[in-house]
């Protein structure tokens, strides 16, 4: 029995990695400065995809922190571990990452963090990246609703992934209908890549800083198919734009918004065990 749940919690941990990679592409958000009337979900889409393209070119070198946690639940007992990273980020798609404090369970932290941490940077090739974007060629979109948020009146789109990928998922996306940019997410894998899963709920929130929404909590809660759950989540913070390598895509050189960091606490991953 212990042999078996070592192998279910390593095939859980592949499942969050593809989870992660689903749902945190590297295309970051940032602002567009007129607020537009009403539109259809293809419009919102194609303005999405259009502004997600400017602002991938936009951005420059910056650097932030992530708190990864995660909590499991299952025939081998319970386990829990916690790691802290620093990341930088080096246009046009390249990621560093440095373990700064690493604490519980061995097994996770090898398994399901510096999985995570590997496979995103896997993520940053350049077809990786083309087929895990948000773009009509990926996905189908429907207007479901408008919906006044905290960070503004967004447009709320059901995703449909055009094929069974697992890279994909389907679900639900909150679009700011000033910036058009993916500022929530919750959905589930379009398939799920381990046969120990039996159900995973995601949920994302992305933050604004300076002219641009960067991820800022992650969580994955995953139903083992024969009992148990696993839990993980990943806490982003700190961001820091190196001095004029951040800017807006019109030209204007951007700067941390002290008020817009993401939260040290409640963090919430949007990932899933790794393979």
């Amino acid at each position: 029995m212990r042999i078996c749940s070592s192998v279910q919690l390593r095939q859980n941990a592949r499942f969050l990695v593809f989870t992660f990679l689903l749902l945190c592409p590297p295309v970051l958000f940032s602002q567009n400065d007129r607020q537009p009337a009403p539109l259809t979900a293809a419009q919102v889409a194609a303005r999405m995809e259009e502004k997600n393209q400017e602002r991938a070119r936009a951005l420059g070198e910056f650097a932030g922190s992530r708190i990864y946690r995660m909590e499991y639940r299952g025939f081998s007992g319970n386990k829990d571990a916690e790691m802290t990273v620093e990341m930088s980020f080096l246009p046009p798609a390249s990621k560093k990452f440095k373990v700064v404090s690493q604490s519980g369970s061995k097994l996770i932290i090898d398994h399901v963090f510096k999985k995570l941490l590997q496979s995103e940077q896997e993520a940053m090739d350049e077809e990786n990246r083309r087929r895990t974007a948000l773009t009509g060629e990926n996905y189908e979109f429907a207007l479901v609703r408008e919906e006044q948020r905290s960070g503004g009146n967004c447009y709320v789109l059901s995703v449909t992934p055009r094929n069974r990928n697992k890279f994909l998922y389907q679900g639900t996306i909150w679009v700011n209908a000033r910036d058009f940019a993916v500022t929530h997410i919750e959905a589930e894998p379009a398939r799920s890549p381990s046969f120990w899963i039996k159900k995973t709920d995601i949920a994302h929130d992305y933050t604004k800083v300076g002219d641009f929404w960067l991820p800022a909590r992650n969580r994955t809660v995953s139903q083992v198919r024969f009992g148990g759950h696993a839990i993980l989540s990943i806490e982003y913070t700190s961001y820091k734009f190196v001095s004029g390598a951040a800017a807006h895509p019109g030209g204007v050189k951007t700067e941390p918004d002290p008020s817009a960091q993401p939260a040290v606490a409640g963090a919430m991953p949007l990932n899933r065990l790794p393979e």
